[in-house]
């Protein structure tokens, strides 16, 4: 069965970059999407950014717009998120999620992986 592995986090200063991997592993991603979400202490979990997989179709949340992309490796299964001028305030643990075909939304989840931005 096909599991979500993400790979990248860690501790680094404000202003720095850092990109973050999620690997669908176990058999090819053909569903309708990947994306990433993110948690901070004590808040929601919140939606970061996504990209539709039949077409490469991209969407930021207005927090990350401009400093964060999404890319892929399409044949590795890998969904890319690169994170430029990091703030303190992107602080949080960062999970990655599929939406696969016949799915009414993401309902399969990475383990997540930590970033802390330290000012």
């Amino acid at each position: 069965q096909a599991q979500l592995y993400e790979s990248g986090g860690g501790l680094v200063q404000t202003g720095d970059s850092l990109r973050l991997s999620c690997a669908h592993a176990g058999q090819p991603f053909s569903g309708v999407a990947m994306g990433w979400f993110r948690q901070a202490p004590g808040k929601e979990r919140e939606f970061v950014a996504s990209m539709r997989w039949s077409n490469g179709d991209t969407y930021y949340a207005d927090s990350v717009k401009g400093r964060f992309s999404v890319s892929r490796n399409i044949r590795a299964s890998i969904l890319y998120l690169n994170m430029n001028n990091v703030q303190p305030e992107d602080t949080a643990v960062y999970y990655c999620a599929a939406h696969r075909t016949g799915d009414n939304g993401y309902n399969y989840w990475g383990q997540g992986t930590q970033v802390t931005v330290s000012s």
